[in-house]
C-alpha cells in the first residue's frame, strides 16, 4: 500500500560538517542540530526549507465509550470539531500564530457537522464499534481510512507543502491507543492506560479493565499491525496512519503530536519500518504510556511542558523549533566565512 524508501546517506558527513563549521562548538545547540541534520537529510540538502506548513487535525467517536472510559460524553466530540470550524480551540490559535494551515478532517464523528471550509468531511461511518465486544471496524473500513488519509496528504504535497503536522480528537480514543499500545509492544494495560481527560484512579482503573478485557478477546491471535488498527483503533487514528505513511512517501517532514497521534505512528513504524526516518516527534505528554511508547520506537520528544490536550497542539508550539532549526544551517556564518578561529 505505501513504499518508503530508507534516507539517503551520501550526504550524511557534509550536512554534519557543515553543522560542526558553523560559528559555535559543536553540539552546542543540542537538538537543534539533530532537528537541522534531519530535515537537511529528508530533503537532501544544505539549504532546507520549510514551505506551506499544514496542520490536520482527525477527529472521530468511538464505541468503547459506552464502557465508561472517559470523563466527557461522546458529543463533545462533534462540540470540539464545531469549535475548531469556528476557530475558538488552541490548536486554532497556535496555528494562526505560526502561519500553519489548519484543517479538521471528519473520520468518523458521530453528529451532524456543516459543510464548511475548514472542515474536510471524509467519515467512514459515526464513529467504530465497541472494541471490548468485537471489532472496532472491518478490515475493508481500516484500509478505506488508511487511503482516505493518504489521499488528503497527496493533495496538500500536491498544493507545494513539504511539512504537515497530525493531531486528533474523539473522545475515548485515549483507551483505543493504549489498547495498541499494549497489543503491538506486549505491555500490561496498566504500563499503557492513563488519565486521558482527567481521570480519577478508579477511572484509570475502569480504562484497565476494558482494555484487557479487549486484549483477552485477541489472546492467541498472530495479527498484523494493520488489523491490530482495525481490532483496536478509531478511524482518526487510521487515518491519521495512513496520512503520516503517505507524508513520508513523499518525504516530507511528518509531525507528529502526543499519546494519540503516536500510537498512529507506531502502528505506521510497524508497517513501514524507515517511516521513523521521517517523524519529528514533537512533545511528550503527560498520559503516562507515552514516555514508554517513545522508548520503545527508539526516538525522543523536542518537548516536554506536561501537556496533555491532543488537538495537534505540541506540533504548533514546537513548530518554532523546526523554523529555528533551518534557520541557522541556512543563516549562521561558518567559522572561514566569518574570519573566526576553529579550535
Amino acid at each position: 500500500m505505501f513504499t518508503i524508501s530508507a534516507l539517503e546517506s551520501q550526504l550524511d558527513e557534509v550536512i554534519q560538517s557543515c553543522l560542526d563549521n558553523k560559528t559555535k562548538p559543536q553540539g552546542s545547540l543540542g537538538k537543534l542540530e539533530s532537528l537541522a541534520f534531519q530535515i537537511c537529510r529528508i530533503q537532501q540538502t544544505l539549504t532546507p526549507e520549510l514551505n506551506k506548513p499544514q496542520m490536520l487535525v482527525f477527529a472521530a467517536d468511538h464505541g468503547v465509550v459506552a464502557e465508561g472510559v472517559s470523563l466527557f460524553p461522546q458529543n463533545v466530540t462533534v462540540q470540539m470539531v464545531l469549535n475548531f470550524i469556528a476557530g475558538g480551540a488552541a490548536i486554532n490559535c497556535f496555528c494562526r500564530q505560526h502561519g500553519i494551515e489548519f484543517r479538521v478532517v471528519n473520520a468518523g464523528v458521530n453528529g451532524v457537522l456543516p459543510e464548511d471550509n475548514a472542515l474536510i468531511n471524509a467519515s467512514i461511518a459515526p464513529g467504530t464499534a465497541n472494541f471490548a465486544k468485537q471489532p472496532a471496524m472491518t478490515l475493508a473500513q481500516c484500509e478505506q481510512a488508511l487511503l482516505k488519509g493518504a489521499e488528503l496528504v497527496a493533495d496538500r504535497h500536491q498544493r507545494g507543502a513539504n511539512v504537515i503536522g497530525f493531531g486528533e480528537m474523539g473522545i475515548g480514543n485515549t483507551t483505543s491507543a493504549a489498547a495498541i499500545m499494549a497489543k503491538l509492544l506486549k505491555l500490561p494495560a496498566e504500563e499503557c492506560s492513563g488519565a486521558g481527560t482527567g481521570l480519577n484512579k478508579a477511572g484509570v482503573e475502569q480504562k484497565t479493565k476494558v482494555i484487557n478485557r479487549s486484549l483477552k478477546r485477541l489472546k492467541g491471535t498472530k495479527l498484523t499491525p494493520q488489523q491490530v488498527l482495525a481490532e483496536l483503533g478509531g478511524f482518526e487514528i487510521a487515518m491519521m496512519c495512513g496520512a503520516m505513511l503517505k507524508a513520508a512517501e513523499l518525504k516530507m517532514v511528518v509531525l507528529v503530536d502526543g499519546f494519540i497521534a503516536s500510537s498512529a505512528a507506531l502502528v505506521a513504524s510497524k508497517m513501514e519500518p524507515y517511516f521513523l526516518q521521517y517523524a519529528v516527534f514533537c512533545h511528550k505528554s503527560k498520559e503516562q504510556g507515552h514516555k514508554k511508547m517513545l522508548k520503545a520506537m527508539g526516538v525522543d520528544a523536542l518537548l516536554d511542558l506536561d501537556m496533555r490536550l491532543g488537538e495537534g497542539s505540541g506540533v504548533a508550539v514546537a513548530y518554532p523549533l523546526l523554523v529555528s532549526a533551518i534557520n541557522f544551517i541556512n543563516e549562521m556564518a561558518s567559522f572561514e566565512s566569518a574570519g573566526v578561529d576553529n579550535v
